[in-house]
């Protein structure tokens, strides 16, 4: 979504940081103990509507939000006014343009995409400008999309019975670049790939892949088979997609929680071949369950949103687990600024999750240098059900937030006080 996330901002943190509990790592290692931070002072104002869009067009559901190297503006992916860009009554793609881009006043500027994505989920604005977008769905028929006892296909290709609707792959990793069907690198491992894998279902002929535009919407490369393919070249339902300072390309795949269930980050070269693979299902060290956002920090530090486990899991470039905090809550997405600051959204407690419900939703802003949290926007909806508050969130040069929202249906933005 620069070794930091996504973001050219600078916040006074330091006052309220001073009097943070001083053991907040150590607990947060201990996952369940850590005390709901809910209380944290809330330093921002909320503005609604500052996003215009053109007479006639209204927002639909947004979890992708991202600020580009300029620190002033604004990408957007938004699934065409509703939850999804494609009508499945009909079978017809929207051609509304689902990608973005807005100035600091809020003025939409520029405009591409149509007909191309089903169901924008995460977004990444590159040091070049250039624009990444996830698709997390597909267009197969829902009757085609899989049953209660469609087999799944595990990481060394036999099935098991059990897997929900729609259930991906375990298998389904990452594809080939520029748009081509070609050979893809399985894992660490180093086997190869096919050079046209088997789509997870052959009624699908859209969606479950990664692309990466100009500023100016020109499609540059595509990572992944149209309508997702099985193991071991391609994905099934990717999350979120960032780039490294040396152009590499990560990808968090696997939006389930079902027990087995795909939930990995693939690591690719700017070319886009694949390096490797890390992460398995699970709430283990280094284990994932919907792997939903990724940020890098100063130190190159790849923290993830492992939004089902309740916590954010930091790996080296490498994969090599570092650690997991659990004191920003249930993380939909992350974003880290030059500043080291760490913006973590959480959309689900108690609505969505309602097991989570001690913990409120809203952004939890903290530093990754001691994980402390020092600043909380509270969701101001009280009681509801659904996703709630923002999915995805960044900000700017000027330390302004911008919040995505998908039960909302709408990007909020939120100024200092």
């Amino acid at each position: 979504m620069s070794p930091s996330r996504r973001g050219t901002t600078v916040l006074a943190f330091a006052a309220v940081a001073a009097v943070a509990s001083s053991d907040v790592r150590v607990r947060a290692q201990l996952g369940a103990s850590v005390s709901p931070t809910n209380d944290v002072a809330n330093p921002y104002n909320t503005i609604v509507g500052h996003f215009k869009l053109p007479e006639g067009r209204t927002w639909g559901s947004t979890s992708a939000v991202d600020v580009a190297p300029d620190g002033s503006t604004i990408w957007v992916a938004e699934r065409c006014g509703a939850n999804s860009c494609l009508d499945r009554a009909t079978g017809r793609m929207s051609q509304l343009p689902s990608i973005l881009k807005f100035d600091q006043s809020g003025k939409l500027s520029a405009s591409f995409g149509q007909g191309m994505l089903i169901f924008p989920h995460g977004i990444h604005v590159d040091r070049d400008g250039n624009v990444w977008v996830t698709d997390g769905q597909d267009n197969a028929p829902t009757p085609a999309r899989g049953g209660a006892g469609a087999a799944r296909a595990t990481a060394g290709g036999a099935a098991t019975p059990g897997a929900t609707a729609g259930a991906p792959p375990n298998g389904a990793t990452a594809g080939a670049a520029d748009g081509a069907t070609g050979e893809a690198g399985r894992g660490a491992a180093g086997g190869r790939g096919q050079a046209t894998p088997p789509r997870a279902n052959p009624a699908a002929s859209k969606g479950h892949q990664v692309f990466k535009f100009s500023p100016e919407g020109k499609l540059l490369m595509t990572l992944g088979e149209p309508g997702g393919a099985n193991a071991p070249g391609y994905f099934f339902q990717p999350n979120d997609v960032i780039t490294n300072a040396a152009g590499e390309i990560f990808v968090s795949e696997g939006h389930s929680s079902t027990p087995g269930t795909t939930a990995r980050v693939i690591k690719f070269s700017r070319e886009g071949k694949v390096i490797k693979e890390f992460g398995t299902f699970g709430d283990g060290p280094g284990q994932l369950n919907q792997p939903h956002a990724l940020a890098f920090d100063s130190q190159n530090r790849l923290f993830v949103g492992d939004r089902a486990n309740n916590r954010v899991v930091i790996f080296d470039q490498e994969g090599k687990y570092l650690d997991a905090w659990y004191q920003f809550s249930r993380p939909s997405g992350v974003y880290i600024d030059k500043s080291d600051n760490l913006y973590v959204a959480d959309s689900e407690s108690g609505s969505s999750n309602p097991a989570h419900g001690a913990w409120k939703r809203g952004i939890r802003i903290g530093s990754v240098r001691d994980g402390k949290v020092v600043a909380f926007i509270p969701d101001p909806v009280v009681n509801g059900t659904g996703t709630l508050a923002a999915e995805g969130v960044a900000a700017d040069a000027a330390g302004n937030v911008y919040g995505a929202e998908v039960g909302p249906r709408q990007v909020k933005k939120y100024v200092r006080k």
